[in-house]
């Protein structure tokens, strides 16, 4: 027994207006590559305001967010350099003292720096931190898995090598052309 088709959804409808408008407007143009950026930009929209539930009531920004995890996940008794915390987050290098800094007006992180160059310090996080990171863990991770819940887990591991493949590819093509 075949499963039903899921019914159209809005972004559906509309790559089906925009590829049947094509189609009139210029008949010989393939519209494909513009509908499958344009289905993965609004993916990711949708993702972003989903996953965001999990800590926006907290008061913490996906940056803050990933910051708090990242420090959870990966950072040693005595906490990350800013430089670390930038290799290991999706923030820019110059974001993170701005999201550092946020974090700690709220207790949330603490600061160490360096006794021997004042330039350098280390970031960990607070116990209210730790705390607030271990609340929400569970709910995100409860949340991420409804959002992927909808696809089995065949259908999520060629979802990976796929977006996994792509993201290689643009990353590589991206260092090729900053290294000119």
């Amino acid at each position: 027994m075949t499963p039903e088709p899921a019914p159209l959804t809005s972004t559906q409808a509309l790559l089906a207006r925009i590829r049947a408008d094509w189609q009139q407007a210029e008949p010989g143009l393939d519209p494909s590559p513009m509908l499958t950026y344009l289905l993965i930009d609004r993916l990711h929209a949708t993702l972003e305001r989903q996953v965001n539930l999990t800590y926006a009531s907290s008061g913490l920004n996906p940056a803050t967010w990933d910051l708090l995890v990242t420090l959870r996940r990966s950072a040693p008794p005595q906490g990350l350099t800013p430089t670390e915390l930038a290799q290991l987050t999706a923030i820019s290098g110059a974001s993170i003292t701005n999201r550092v800094s946020r974090l700690l007006e709220r207790g949330l992180v603490e600061r160490q720096v360096s006794e021997h160059d004042r330039r350098s310090s280390r970031v960990r996080l607070s116990a209210k931190g730790r705390a607030l990171a271990d609340e929400l863990l569970p709910r995100h991770l409860e949340n991420e898995l409804s959002i992927f819940g909808v696809l089995e887990a065949s259908e999520r591991k060629v979802l990976e090598a796929l977006a996994g493949k792509l993201l290689g590819s643009l990353e590589a093509h991206t260092s090729q052309d900053e290294r000119g």
